[in-house]
């Protein structure tokens, strides 16, 4: 299988078939400006010292400082973090945001540490690199498994470090540390916003059945915002199991039960079943929210969605794609249907630097006026190019880079 940033540079070479870019900028947009590894040291609790590994890829920054956010998994490592921040450099750009992209990460599993050693961990990542980040230079901010609480420890630790005190060098924080009302929900509301956009142009109908595997942090906000909206979540997964009723599921008693057992699994509202069968779910939307390489060659042909819109990074590979194309399943790609997590984050990074707290209506407001003008442009722009909405959010995309690059 293809790494994910194999299959970046798949996209970008598919997209620049249709539109004609100069061969230097070419090169130049293919590679990122730095990539950094660092060593995290972290006493344990029981008088050990562990040592992490950490990254940073700063991939360009011709719209802007570096924006990314920071992962914490087990499989983490450079390569994936390489092509997260080539995708975000593409996402700001279609949100037409004034940042570039970056992204960070640390190799290591959480849930196996104790919240002393989470935060020794977080304020080291932070030690590390507080020379390469800052409010105009990168952007760090929350990704899988990395929370409020720990964006405003590494916040914390810069201000030490610094004597910044503005909390502008990162995003995703408490609201108490000077986070922005909507940020915690802003990746879904984002997608909601571009499905709202885009639902009549994809022929949906008022009264859309919707799967959702990942019942994590962007799963859990799309199934909430989706419902609410009159539409019927149908299935969902988490990490070891799915559930399903074709009469729609109970989110909120399904976000209790999780709570209460760590899991959807047994969930009395549904039927539980194999998580790796929820993708094969018979649906009008398929919500992606996990991880990346998700919808492949081996599995493509057993969707039963009428649209794949992708809260989750990188979740189709490119092969896939085009057979979901030839059978007429359009996928709303993720630097354009997950942009509203950056899109927030930006707008949190503007009121610390101005000093202002934005109430959530004025948020939201904005964000609703950017994704439905993004998904508008890209999905007319697909239409003369008699090509997909990914093919069609990179070439806008490049060409917004572009134009930077040359100024």
């Amino acid at each position: 299988m293809n790494t994910p940033f194999q299959n970046a540079l798949s996209q970008l070479e598919r997209a620049t078939k249709l539109v004609s870019f100069p061969a230097d900028f070419l090169k130049r947009i293919a590679q990122p400006n730095r990539q950094i590894r660092v060593s995290l040291p972290v006493n344990m609790d029981n008088g050990t010292l562990n040592i992490y590994e950490g990254y940073r890829v700063q991939f360009n920054n011709a719209r802007g400082p570096y924006k990314g956010g920071i992962r914490f998994h087990q499989d983490t490592d450079m390569e994936e973090v390489k092509a997260l921040a080539f995708w975000m450099t593409l996402k700001c750009a279609v949100a037409n945001i004034p940042m570039g992209g970056g992204k960070g990460g640390v190799t290591v599993n959480p849930k196996e540490l104790s919240e002393t050693e989470l935060e020794a961990l977080s304020r080291a990542w932070m030690r590390s690199l507080v020379d390469v980040v800052g409010p105009q230079k990168d952007v760090p901010a929350p990704d899988v498994n990395t929370t409020p609480e720990i964006m405003a420890w590494m916040a914390d630790e810069y201000a030490k470090r610094t004597g910044d005190t503005t909390g502008a060098v990162i995003t995703g924080k408490p609201l108490e540390a000077g986070g922005s009302q909507g940020r915690a929900t802003a990746t879904a509301q984002g997608g909601f916003y571009v499905f709202e956009a885009l639902k009549e142009k994809l022929g949906l109908p008022e009264v859309c059945k919707v799967v959702i595997q990942g019942f994590g942090n962007a799963g859990e906000h799309a199934a909430d915002i989706w419902t609410k909206a009159g539409h019927k979540l149908v299935a969902t997964s988490d990490s070891k199991a799915a559930i399903r009723n074709p009469e729609g599921l109970d989110v909120l008693a399904l976000y209790e039960h999780k709570k209460a057992t760590g899991s959807v699994a047994g969930f009395a509202g549904g039927e539980t079943f194999e998580r790796d069968e929820l993708l094969y779910q018979e649906c009008d939307v398929l919500i992606p929210a996990a991880l990346e390489n998700q919808i492949r060659e081996d599995n493509v042909d057993r969707l039963r969605a009428h649209i794949v819109l992708e809260l989750a990074n990188g979740p189709t590979t490119p092969e896939a794609d085009d057979r979901l194309f030839a059978r007429g399943i359009a996928v709303i790609p993720d630097i354009l249907a997950n942009a509203g997590g950056v899109t927030v984050s930006t707008f949190e990074w503007e009121q610390n630097v101005k000093h202002e707290h934005w109430s959530e209506e004025d948020v939201f407001a904005k964000l609703k006026s950017i994704m439905h003008q993004e998904a508008q442009l890209i999905f007319h722009r697909s239409q003369d190019l008699h090509t997909d909405l990914r093919r069609a959010a990179f070439v806008i995309a490049l060409e917004r880079l572009e134009q930077a690059m040359k100024i």
